[in-house]
């Protein structure tokens, strides 16, 4: 299994990577600094807070980071994302140092999908493959015929043969909204991402109604209910390409809330507004993506800790169906 050492998991339980920062410290020019002199890169998802993305040398959704994950000529990736983020980046990259800012950024979606329940669960499909969704563990991934993202998910079902018989997992809502558009029927995992679950449709028709301008753009592990009223529905990537081409001025984003900073770096003059989760608060974070710090970045990288591990047979297992996805994205011109 992938694995974090021991020895670095009780470091950080008695507060190696929560020590005091001198807050006089510029950590944008230490970051810098440390990594021109540990030849290292910085790679961070959508969803980081804004400092991590101002920081890192690229910025992308899973696919993205995969790829350049996979590219790289670093000695060291900190991931600057959650753990199954950091295994896809190890999985790639045997040779490689990889280390992430926090242990404790997991995944609720990779948590749904247990490899040995699942295992267990797939023996009632002998006749199907299997097509997992980037979210999930390595085991997962080594259980796993083709990896997918939300941005290349549809051009790789639809690359498979009609009469193909197909599990899909993690992920419930993406499962259906690809066999919604690939008019395929997928048996699907009963996974689902906290984060995408939680949006609450009476109130983002109340804001529509305050904002008839507005255009709802969503990502598809949403649920249907809320994505049957979007007039956009797309990755991460996807969705911040579209805010740059699309006439509109006034948008309602329902996904989480890291990725306005881009839309509004690159969009100064649009306005973008956080679609309402149903709870008290007035945010959609996700508590996993948002544990990672700028301060934990920055002595992550300087003491290279915590390092992300894994079993050989477990990584051969799991780099197959990535480098299926790769493959199958680079035909269909999604990955250069």
């Amino acid at each position: 299994m992938a694995v974090i050492n021991t020895q670095q998991m009780e470091l950080q339980e008695k507060g190696f990577l929560d020590i005091n920062v001198d807050p006089n410290l510029d950590l944008f020019a230490e970051i810098e600094r440390l990594k021109k002199e540990k030849n290292a890169i910085v790679l961070a998802h959508y969803y980081q807070e804004p400092d991590i993305q101002d920081v890192a040398d690229y910025i992308g959704d899973s696919l993205g980071l995969a790829q350049k994950a996979k590219d790289t000529n670093a000695d060291i990736i900190l991931f600057a994302g959650v753990h199954f983020m950091a295994e896809t980046a190890k999985i790639l990259n045997p040779t490689k140092k990889v280390v992430l800012p926090d242990l404790k950024a997991g995944c609720s979606l990779s948590d749904s999908a247990p490899p040995a329940l699942f295992a267990k669960w797939k023996e009632q499909y002998p006749d199907h493959i299997v097509v997992t969704y980037i979210n999930c563990s390595a085991g997962m991934k080594a259980l796993s015929d083709i990896i997918c993202t939300s941005s290349n998910a549809k051009a790789i079902i639809d690359s498979l043969p009609a009469d193909q018989k197909i599990i899909f997992a993690p992920d419930k809502n993406l499962g259906a909204y690809l066999n919604k558009v690939t008019g395929r029927n997928m048996v699907l995992w009963n996974g689902a991402c906290m984060v995408h679950e939680i949006f609450s449709l009476e109130k983002i028709t109340r804001l529509k109604t305050r904002h008839p301008e507005a255009k709802l753009i969503a990502h598809p592990e949403c649920e249907e209910p809320l994505l049957r009223i979007a007039d956009y529905i797309g990755s991460t990537t996807q969705l911040l390409k579209y805010t740059q081409t699309d006439s509109s001025q006034t948008y309602i984003v329902a996904t989480e809330t890291g990725i306005l900073h881009q839309m509004q770096k690159d969009q100064p003059h649009k306005t973008f507004i956080p679609a309402p989760p149903d709870n008290s608060c007035a945010c959609n974070e996700c508590p996993h993506m948002k544990l990672n710090t700028l301060e934990k970045l920055y002595l992550c990288l300087q003491y290279e800790q915590p390092e992300l591990t894994m079993e050989e047979s477990l990584r051969v297992a799991a780099l197959k169906p990535i480098e299926r996805m790769l493959e199958i994205s680079k035909a269909a011109g999604l990955i250069g």
